[in-house]
């Protein structure tokens, strides 16, 4: 696997915060697995690992919201990458805000998207949420700031281990 892991390294993918809601419970990680799966129609999948919070209230969710940070919202990725649901209300210390079917949308993020899940697939240690979006917005004085990458979030310890 060193050939593979040396391959892996050299990927800097952005970093995105995943929220889903669903019976009376909220939640919401960093992740850095996630892309545009579709071009017609336009899908976009994100993997969530199953030792996460997300991902229990994810797996009954019908939408989850998708959300792009810039490099000075390190404290956000911080926040949903660092901490875990499991200890810590992450959205009592954010300005969020409810979108049709009741996804939670984070009102500082950078870019966003809800999507209605189309689909689940098992990946392993995490599942991917394959999303087929139908609102989103984006605030026009971060349209030209470089987004968070994961080389910029490596040091965020993270809330739960991988496994």
């Amino acid at each position: 696997m060193a050939g593979m892991d040396a391959f892996i390294d050299r990927l800097d993918p952005d970093m995105c915060v995943v929220t889903a809601a669903a019976d009376g419970e909220r939640a919401g990680c960093l992740v850095g697995f996630a892309c545009q799966c579709s071009i017609e129609p336009v899908r976009y999948v994100v993997w969530l690992s199953k030792a996460n919070r997300t991902y229990r209230v994810a797996r009954t969710a019908d939408r989850l919201a998708v959300h792009l940070l810039t490099r000075e919202q390190r404290d956000l990725a911080e926040l949903f990458g660092g901490e875990t649901g499991d200890r810590t209300d992450k959205f009592a210390r954010v300005r969020t805000r409810r979108e049709a079917g009741g996804a939670v949308v984070l009102e500082d993020a950078a870019a966003w998207f809800v999507g209605t899940v189309v689909s689940r697939t098992d990946g392993g240690d995490h599942v991917g949420f394959f999303l087929e979006p139908q609102t989103w917005g984006a605030r026009e004085d971060t349209a030209q700031t470089p987004l968070l990458r994961l080389s910029d979030a490596v040091s965020i310890s993270p809330g739960h281990p991988a496994d």
